[in-house]
C-alpha cells in the first residue's frame, strides 16, 4: 500500500502565494509522476501539474506563469509553489501519485486533499 499526505492549504488573499507539498510513502518501488489536480465547488476535477520521473513537466493553462511544480525524488516529495494567487483558484487540491509497487504492478494513489481558499 502507498500512503500520499499533502500539507500546507489554507486561507490566502488575492495576489497572495501558497506552497503545498505531497510526500508518497510505503510500498514503492519506483514513482513515474506526480501531480496536482483541484476541484472547485460545482465544477470537475482538473489537472493542475504534473512532473514525472525525467523532470518533464505539464502545465495547465491557468497554471502557467503562476504556478511552479517541483519534485525531491530523494524524499518521494512533490511541491507546487502557488503564486498570484485568485478567487478562481479557490479549490481542494489532491496530490496524485503514479508509482510502481513491483517491476510490474503499478496504480495511481490519491492524498485526502487540503483546501485553498483565495478571498478577494
Amino acid at each position: 500500500q502507498v500512503q500520499v499526505v499533502e500539507s500546507g492549504g489554507g486561507l490566502v488573499q488575492a495576489g497572495g502565494s501558497l506552497r503545498l507539498s505531497c510526500a508518497a510513502s510505503g510500498n514503492i518501488f519506483r514513482i513515474i509522476a506526480m501531480g496536482w489536480y483541484r476541484r472547485a465547488p460545482g465544477k470537475q476535477r482538473e489537472l493542475v501539474a504534473q512532473i514525472n520521473s525525467g523532470g518533464g513537466i505539464n502545465y495547465a493553462d491557468s497554471s502557467k506563469g503562476r504556478f511552479t511544480i517541483s519534485r525531491d525524488n530523494a524524499k518521494n516529495t512533490v511541491y507546487l509553489q502557488m503564486n498570484s494567487l485568485a478567487p478562481e483558484d479557490t479549490a481542494v487540491y489532491y496530490c496524485n501519485v503514479y508509482v510502481y509497487t513491483s517491476v510490474t504492478a503499478h496504480d495511481v494513489y490519491w492524498g485526502q486533499g487540503t483546501q485553498v481558499t483565495v478571498s478577494s
